[in-house]
C-alpha cells in the first residue's frame, strides 16, 4: 500500500481535530476575556454570562466527544 494513503486520516477525523482546535482557541479566549473584565472592573458582567458560557461549552464538548467516537468507529471499520 501506498505510504500516502496510510497517512491520511478520514474526513470525520480531521473534522473533529479541526473543531477541537477551534474549541480551545474558545476556551483560551474566554480565559482572557475573563482576566480582562476584572481588571476594568466589568466582573459582575461576566458572572451574568457565565451561566450561559458554561452551558454552551458543555454541549460543544459533549458534541466534540461524539465526533471523536464516530471518527474513531468509522475509521476501525474501514481499516482493512
Amino acid at each position: 500500500m501506498n505510504t500516502q494513503q496510510e497517512n491520511k486520516n478520514n474526513f470525520l477525523f480531521r473534522l473533529a481535530s479541526r473543531f477541537l482546535k477551534y474549541l480551545l482557541l474558545f476556551i483560551f479566549g474566554l480565559a482572557i476575556t475573563f482576566v480582562l473584565s476584572s481588571i476594568v472592573g466589568l466582573g459582575g458582567v461576566a458572572q451574568m454570562l457565565l451561566p450561559v458560557i458554561t452551558s454552551l461549552l458543555a454541549r460543544l464538548t459533549i458534541f466534540l466527544i461524539c465526533l471523536f467516537a464516530a471518527a474513531m468507529i468509522s475509521e476501525s471499520l474501514l481499516k482493512k
